[in-house]
């Protein structure tokens, strides 16, 4: 599973992070530092799935083999005091907490819990602690979501889809299917846990009708959708990468999304390109220019980019640091780092040249990769992106423009 997960704009439990300069914005140089207000904890470091296309356990980065399995009550605890810590210096009013793996209710959802108390325990009284695991869902059950609710963890799960057959490539490592178990924790939590149901992570297949899909995962009754990108970049292309492929399908799905005539669910993507073609800000990894603000703590407390890194080569998310010696505040000196948080200034010229700048930020920064030439290229779904952008605006602007019906009673 990468390091996303369902936070968003979302009001039941997706509190999008905060990147107004001011309170709380450290200045360094003569640039802005922005503080870490995303963070996402490997609780533990395996999977009980094996899924075909893991980028993360069948990709080119095998760090994870390296490390402890689950994360220590050590690493745990250090974790929480480094995140009170960097809440305090930049007097964050709120902050994500997410619990991710691998899975992470292979941890156990008490341990899960007790640190989420941890963490809320040690900030300052001021910030909000907004806490949500990010599961296969296939170890979901009522007294673990029963613990997880009591300790106010929301629960995101990911999927491919609605049905079986969307996700076949989703096995456990006897190459057994995981639909049935993840199909019934998905229900559960809607039926039984609705305050704790955060929503779906689902990962875009072009092979899938994108209507199909998108009605079978509103089926599940998630509050919010997030919609992934496969990732990939130019030196790995994702699979199936021809044309648009993938901004068409995009395209169908928000135009199903669109004509719904109410908000059926979140769709995060969709949500937040309009608001960027709007004007407002929006706070997303796939589109804009808003500066990241997410980290990651592996098992042994290794202090790490986010995991989508890993997709482009060995030791891409590698910091150097750890929680025992180093703090938030010295990650967000690395390189890596500074670069995702310059906006504009890090794209390619062919970037800085569009006309959809600000709209597309350049996508995800880990689709920009190039072996030989770094992450300074555009996104290898450059073309998908302008496709479903212009596609969106497009949609805006009808409905913006006057209803030359003739209205009743008088003349057009």
């Amino acid at each position: 599973m990468s390091a996303e997960a369902v936070t968003g704009p979302a009001p039941a439990g997706f509190p999008a992070p905060d990147r107004r300069a001011g309170k709380g914005v450290r200045r360094a140089g003569p640039g802005i530092r922005f503080p870490f207000r995303q963070f996402i904890v490997k609780a533990h470091g395996r999977c009980n799935l094996a899924c075909t296309y893991c980028y993360l356990y069948e990709g080119p980065d095998s760090g994870w083999r390296s490390r402890p399995a689950a994360a220590s009550a050590e690493v745990l605890g250090r974790t929480a005091a480094r995140i009170a810590e960097h809440a305090r210096a930049h007097a964050l009013e709120r902050l994500s907490l997410v619990l991710h793996g691998g899975e992470p209710l292979l941890a156990g959802a008490a341990t899960l819990a007790r640190f989420t108390t941890e963490v809320r325990e040690r900030v300052p009284s001021g910030c909000a602690v907004h806490a949500v695991v990010q599961t296969n869902g296939t170890l979901l059950t009522e007294d673990r979501l029963t613990v997880l609710a009591d300790a106010g963890v929301r629960v995101g799960i990911s999927l491919d889809g609605g049905t079986a057959a969307h996700n076949r490539r989703r096995v456990d490592h006897a190459g057994r299917p995981s639909w049935p178990a993840a199909a019934r924790g998905a229900r559960l939590v809607a039926a039984r846990f609705p305050a704790s149901y955060a929503g779906l992570l689902t990962v875009v297949d072009p092979a899938l009708d994108p209507v199909q899909t998108y009605e079978s995962l509103l089926a599940l009754r998630p509050p919010a959708l997030h919609l992934l990108l496969p990732h990939g970049n130019w030196t790995t292309p994702p699979p199936g990468r021809t044309g648009t492929r993938y901004g068409d399908w995009l395209c169908a799905a928000f135009d199903r999304w669109w004509a719904a005539g109410r908000r059926e669910t979140r769709v995060r993507l969709f949500e937040e390109c309009v608001a960027l073609l709007l004007g407002l800000p929006a706070a997303t990894e796939a589109l804009g220019l808003a500066p990241f603000d997410a980290v990651v703590v592996e098992t042994d407390g290794s202090i790490e980019q986010v995991d989508s890194l890993k997709s482009a080569y060995p030791g891409a998310a590698s910091t150097g640091l750890d929680v025992f010696r180093h703090t938030f505040d010295e990650a967000l000196g690395h390189p890596g780092v500074a670069a995702r948080q310059e906006g504009a200034a890090a794209l390619a010229g062919q970037c800085r040249a569009c006309p959809l700048l600000r709209v597309c930020g350049g996508g995800h920064y880990a689709h920009r990769y190039r072996a030989g030439h770094g992450f300074r290229n555009p996104s290898v779904y450059c073309a998908d992106l302008q496709r479903f952008i212009r596609h969106v605006a497009d949609r805006l602007a009808g409905a913006a423009a006057p209803d030359p019906s003739p209205r009743e009673g008088g003349a057009p």
